[in-house]
Parts: structure tokens; sequence; C-alpha cells
């Protein structure tokens, strides 16, 4: 007979798995601090994106309303010097969607998004971003890890997001935080040759308030 862990038991109650894109919603169920969505990209895509040169993958952070993502992302693209094909065109309706998502599930007039690309190790250590909450989706390298907290020591077993599987995760100032111990982190990745490439949204109200001067109107 398989006796479940107690961390095991945790993470059950306060991770959704979702198939549907509006199953993203059960971010605000109470307990629950992360949702992921279970998808896959298309491997002609994938193949595509793990072939580009680090240099021409794109990277931006700005603010901007959700509806004007697609034509940012589109610019970041050209700025950045990605190849203009039709899985460029994927990516960038693939971030406009997502934003689209975040945007709806979370309520935000605005959206800091950020194109990151990552060749060593950042935020390994395991944390709670100080956000309301955050998307991330990792399109090129290892995906978010995440894990319980039993304590104040790292997560025993530590999983892994898959590359492509956008994570909503709830951050320290989501109203009304429950103590539910999961914890991620970037992984370390230093030495091993690997790039990533990261779409991190956080939402904004008052775009005013916030340090970033980059204003897309």
């Amino acid at each position: 007979m398989n006796v479940a862990s107690p961390a095991m038991n945790d993470m059950a109650s306060c991770l959704s798995i979702a198939d549907l894109p509006e199953d993203l919603m059960a971010i605000h169920r109470p307990g629950c601090a992360a949702a992921i969505w279970r998808r896959q990209a298309l491997p002609e895509f994938q193949t595509w994106m793990d072939g580009l040169a680090p240099d021409r993958l794109p990277r931006a952070r700005v603010i901007l309303r959700p509806e004007d993502v697609r034509e940012a992302a589109l610019q970041i693209c050209e700025t950045s010097g990605t190849p203009d094909c039709p899985n460029r065109e994927r990516l960038v309706d693939d971030i406009a969607a997502l934003a689209d998502i975040f945007g709806r599930v979370m309520g935000a007039p605005y959206l800091r998004l950020r194109l990151d690309v990552v060749v060593t190790n950042a935020c390994r250590k395991f944390h709670i971003d100080a956000v309301t909450a955050r998307l991330v989706c990792t399109y090129r390298g290892t995906g978010t890890q995440y894990g319980i907290s039993t304590g104040e020591v790292e997560p025993r077993r530590v999983f892994t997001t898959p590359t492509g599987a956008p994570i909503l995760l709830r951050g320290t100032r989501w109203p009304d935080p429950t103590e539910h111990g999961l914890l991620h982190r970037s992984p370390p990745i230093e030495g091993t040759g690997e790039t990533r490439l990261m779409l991190v949204l956080d939402p904004v109200t008052d775009p005013k308030s916030e340090p970033e001067k980059q204003l897309a109107h």
C-alpha cells in the first residue's frame, strides 16, 4: 500500500493543474497557492526556439495594458533580432494570449512584462515573490522549480514546471495570505551552458507608482 507523505498531501491541496486556460482561475480558490496550465509546445516551435542564438532571443521589461502586449512583443522581437518566421508569430501570439489570460484572471488594468534571457543562476534560493501574483512561462530551458517547505528548510522534494507550461503563483501581497509552504525558484544552471528564455507577468494597478520608467501606451 502506498502512503502519501504529508508534503505530497500539502502539495495536492495547494497546487491546481489546469487543462484549459480558464482553469487558471483556480488561483482564487481558498488555499490554492499555484496553478499550472498543463500544455506542451509544438515540436516544430520548440526546435526553433531551442536553436536560436542567445543574442537573438527577445528581452525586455515594460509596463503596458494587456491589449497592447501583442504589438509590444512584436516590436521587442524586431529590436532583439529574433528571425521573422511563422514560429516568431507563434511566440508573439502566445505572449499576447498569456497576457490576456493573466490580465483577466487578476483583473489587472496594466501588466509588467519581462522577457528574461538567463544563462546563470538567478533566484536559485526557494522563495515567494513580493507581488500579488506572478505568471511565469519558460519558453526555452528548464522550467520554474517548486516544492513544499516544512518549517524554514528548503523543500526535500523538488518539482519542475514543464517547458512551455505557464505557472501562476501567489505572492506575499496576495489578499488574506494563508500559510501553504509552497516555494519556488529558478533552476540552478550555472556551468551547464544552458540558456533559458522566461516570460514573467505581474499585475500593475497604478503604473505611476512603479519604479520602471518604460511605460508603453
